[in-house]
């Protein structure tokens, strides 16, 4: 398939430094062709993407084949030399265009980068390993003692149960699907940089990090820097729970805290370990249907002064589990859709009534929200994301933290004890979910993948390495030896299929604490552990502010304008210092173990 398109003789005649009108006609001209050939292949991508991901049938590969296809098609034009020449002749006159414009150009640099047909083997075989890792993650098996079990009941085991041999094999189940990931990995690693080096970047890493304007030190100075501002508190919180679980299981206290320990699979968060006094949240969902959760989030944002959601979004998404003898699986991993970049929005999750589901419901709607803002006459379709992709998440797991604090839940009429909320214990387990997450998100995650694709890591230290960060920047060791037979990096599902992004997260969950100080200080007037946005159309009208203009600004002024502020850790650390106080009282006298940053 080719794509031609019509210039204009006069356009790289042009020499004006200043705005030019031809020149802003012509460019114009050009992106007003590109988007609507885009949008056509782009729907098309991402509804075989959405079936591919809800219906995965063994065996089946009508889905991966018409995925591979459609995918097949959008790199073809995205990354077509008449694309990427066109657009780099534009730029090469910026000046003469106006800001919009060059923001547009530089994004469809960005897409070619990923997909330039300058190598079409390398991008046709990059899809087709892409929808097959994708397939096989989601398609496997898990199995404890020979029968087999979701991943929800293996996470609802690591959660609750007080048997260490059950959550050793929990644990152990999980980590099942990483040796047959492994090869998959390493081919993914080789195509993906092959397909940016070919546009001039050094490695996939460099490439993603380029979208925030930033080169990979900048990130990686970034990320040490969010590290470094919250190890004091990590390391309290390491050293009371060395110390705590040790003592749960009658076991000697551990330099690191084992896996298997903790409640979640890859140790990023571990807020199941509190159960705050007088604010059971699992107790008042539990006649709660998964239906309610995800009206009542619509609720909440309703009362924001925002939309009801569309009629599209109830007919499409796959909200709740597949029903018992289903025959085909679907990914479990919650995410928000935009479609077609207009009013095509749904959600994947398998929604059921407890906390972690219902703050889940209120993440993926602010997606859903922060795709309705933005989706505007005002922002041109090819800058229809997020400030920048922290941004996104940003918004997601501030309404998820709003949702949870007590005044809210209250006010929406859960009975979750009438007696007062111990403050310390809900900061507690507030910090076992955000500032856990740090360590996990800015250092496991970001370098690991960092190495993957800067190195490139030798396949022989994948897990060698994944370990050894765990231990560097978590202080978690493995529950039994780990040698390279396993691939316990892989069974994240943002190694395989959302690479090379996850220092997203932890640009989001700072942003989070800016924004919810922000909000807690100067709209609501209210203590920032203890606030109620339900209702608030102030509140509604400072996060649309920031939702609707997409991409179409600079990330780091829009922060500045809306909140005086540049990005910092600071409002998290005011946020959790009496926590901080507390925890260094209950660990006088105990040993610090958790290494020192570099």
């Amino acid at each position: 398939m080719q794509f031609r398109y019509r210039t204009l003789s006069l356009l790289f005649l042009l020499i004006s430094c200043g705005p030019n009108k031809e020149a802003i006609m012509s460019a114009q001209a050009y992106i007003d062709e590109y988007t609507s050939t885009l949008l056509d292949l782009y729907y098309a991508s991402a509804r075989a993407e959405w079936a591919s991901n809800t219906r995965i049938v063994e065996g089946d590969t009508t889905n991966a084949s018409r995925t591979n296809r459609a995918n097949e098609a959008m790199a073809l034009f995205t990354g077509s030399s008449g694309n990427i020449e066109t657009a780099r002749r534009f730029l090469k006159n910026r000046r003469q265009l106006e800001p919009l414009q060059v923001k547009q150009l530089e994004g469809i640099l960005y897409a070619a980068a990923n997909n330039p047909q300058t190598v079409p083997d390398l991008v046709k075989a990059r899809i087709a390993a892409e929808t097959a890792q994708v397939e096989k993650l989601y398609g496997f098996e898990f199995h404890i003692d020979g029968g087999s079990v979701s991943t929800n009941e293996i996470d609802d085991i690591l959660r609750t149960s007080d048997d260490l041999q059950e959550r050793l094999a929990a644990w152990s189940a999980s980590k099942e699907v990483g040796p047959e990931l492994r090869a998959g990995l390493v081919n993914l690693v080789r195509l993906r940089n092959g397909t940016v080096q070919a546009l001039g970047y050094d490695d996939y890493f460099q490439y993603q990090v380029s979208n925030y304007g930033l080169s990979t030190g900048e990130m990686v100075d970034m990320m040490d820097k969010f590290n470094r501002e919250l190890r004091p508190l990590y390391r309290e919180l390491h050293t009371f729970y060395r110390y705590g679980l040790a003592e749960k299981y009658g076991a000697e206290v551990p330099d690191l805290i084992p896996a298997h320990w903790l409640p979640n699979r890859w140790g990023q968060d571990w807020a199941a370990l509190v159960s705050v006094e007088g604010f059971d949240l699992n107790a008042a969902l539990e006649q709660k249907s998964a239906e309610w959760l995800v009206k009542q989030a619509e609720r909440f944002y309703v009362s924001l002064g925002y939309p009801q959601l569309p009629q599209v979004f109830w007919e499409k998404s796959s909200l709740y589990p597949l029903p018992e003898g289903a025959a085909y699986k679907k990914n479990n991993h919650a995410s928000a859709w935009h479609l077609d970049l207009d009013g095509d929005i749904r959600s994947l999750m398998s929604v059921e009534p407890n906390s972690d589901w219902y703050e889940t419901v209120h993440h993926e709607l602010g997606h859903i929200y922060y795709y309705m803002a933005y989706t505007n006459e005002n922002v041109p379709p090819l800058l229809r994301e997020g400030a920048n992709r922290g941004y996104h998440e940003a918004v997601g797991s501030l309404m998820g933290l709003a949702a949870t604090q007590k005044p809210f839940i209250q006010g929406i009429g859960l009975d979750v004890g009438a007696g007062e909320v111990d403050q310390i214990q809900t900061l507690l387990k507030e910090a076992l979910n955000h500032v856990v997450f740090i360590p996990w998100s800015s250092g496991v995650m970001t370098y690991f993948e960092k190495d993957l694709y800067e190195g490139p890591l030798p396949e022989e230290e994948y897990n060698r390495h994944w370990w050894d960060l765990k231990a560097k920047f978590q202080g978690i060791a493995p529950p039994m030896e780990r040698d390279e037979s396993y691939t316990d990096a892989a069974t994240k599902t943002h190694i395989n299929n959302d690479a090379a992004q996850y220092y997203d997260y932890a640009v989001s969950v700072i942003l989070l604490f800016q924004l919810h100080s922000h909000i807690a200080a100067e709209i609501l007037h209210q203590d920032p552990h203890a606030t109620n946005y339900f209702g608030s159309v102030e509140t509604g009208k400072f996060l649309w502010s920031i939702m609707k203009t997409g991409s179409s600004g600079d990330w780091q002024g829009l922060l500045k304008e809306k909140t005086g502020k540049d990005l910092s850790a600071q409002a998290m650390l005011d946020y959790f210092e009496p926590l901080y106080e507390w925890l260094r009282e209950q660990n006088a006298g105990r040993s610090y173990t958790l290494p020192d940053l570099d």
